[in-house]
């Protein structure tokens, strides 16, 4: 189908910005006009019960979190959330929306983590915050008022990518035990030459060359890109990995990658759903309260992680 008349809305307005494209800029030049984005759109803030910040430890010194808590009270199971940017850009409003509607539709504590950034901190520095941060919640679960038992791992893009490279690397540490991943348009390889990256290469918001520059400053240009925490299909085996939901757009480079990526974890063994939404571009379902489709899509993730935690 063609775009959707409002994800066409936005990019109009996104358009009005006459930004560069990040090829052509530096990576701090990128986050500014990154922030400036984000503010040209207006997005719906759902109520949660409490929001805190605070700053947490790990062998590479302290790691900036948002804690997002129901409004019941009681013990909550966890999702934790890394947000999307090529992990060059993005800090802890990025996500800002997507942390509220998953708090408010799973009834879990979120903890969004503010991960150092290439190219300062190169793969697989972001990994390594991620992982680190999840271990750190569970090991306070009692102070946090969280249900251990029951942990998520989250994202959409870049975060989509960290969320199941942290599942994995669980995986193979022998912990902590996730229940389930849930990724939203994820990058999922460094091939760009699958159909979807020829097929929607420009005009969609993310382009080709876009996420060339993305991973150039994320691993450089050599083999680090094709390990199994960067490029999660590499990994020769992909059997034990949690229940999972990706969540994919028709018009985004990465689309193709991401329902391979399904199909593989199906193939392996793993209980998996793959939904490509119609009409939409890259990173839609942050546009909360703006695209119509970004509810639909929580709704699908949280059904989906609510299922792997036992909630009805």
């Amino acid at each position: 189908m063609p775009l959707h008349p409002q994800i066409v809305a936005t990019m109009n307005k996104l358009a009005a910005l006459n930004l560069p494209p990040a090829t052509e800029l530096t990576p701090e030049q990128v986050r500014k006009n990154s922030a400036l984005s984000r503010a040209a759109v207006e997005r719906e803030r759902e109520s949660v019960g409490k929001i805190e910040e605070r700053s947490i430890p790990s062998p590479a010194g302290n790691i900036p979190v948002r804690i997002y808590r129901p409004e019941s009270a009681g013990t909550h199971p966890l999702i934790m959330l890394f947000h999307g940017g090529g992990w060059v850009v993005g800090d802890l409003d990025t996500e800002d929306a997507t942390c509220r509607g998953l708090c408010r539709r799973v009834g879990a504590v979120v903890i969004s983590v503010d991960y150092r950034l290439a190219p300062e901190t190169a793969y697989p520095g972001a990994v390594d915050d991620c992982f680190a941060a999840t271990v750190w919640a569970i090991d306070h679960a009692g102070e946090l008022g969280i249900d251990a038992s029951r942990v998520a791992t989250s994202g959409t893009s870049a975060g989509g990518n960290l969320s199941g490279a942290v599942a994995m690397m669980a995986r193979d540490r022998g912990g902590p035990a996730i229940a389930h991943q849930l990724l939203f348009c994820p990058v999922i390889d460094a091939d760009f030459d699958r159909s979807s990256y020829i097929r929607n290469a420009t005009d969609y918001g993310l382009t080709r060359d876009g996420m060339i520059w993305f991973w150039d400053h994320y691993t450089g240009s050599g083999e680090d890109r094709y390990e199994p925490y960067a490029s999660l299909i590499r990994a020769e085996d992909l059997s034990g990995l949690p229940d999972t939901t990706i969540i994919a757009a028709e018009f985004d480079p990465l689309v193709d990658e991401a329902v391979a990526y399904g199909d593989a974890l199906k193939a392996a063994g793993v209980k998996t759903r793959c939904t490509v939404y119609d009409g939409m571009t890259h990173g839609f379902n942050g546009y909360v309260g703006v695209v119509d489709a970004a509810k639909v899509a929580l709704d699908e993730a949280a059904a989906g992680i609510r299922a792997s935690f036992g909630i009805a």
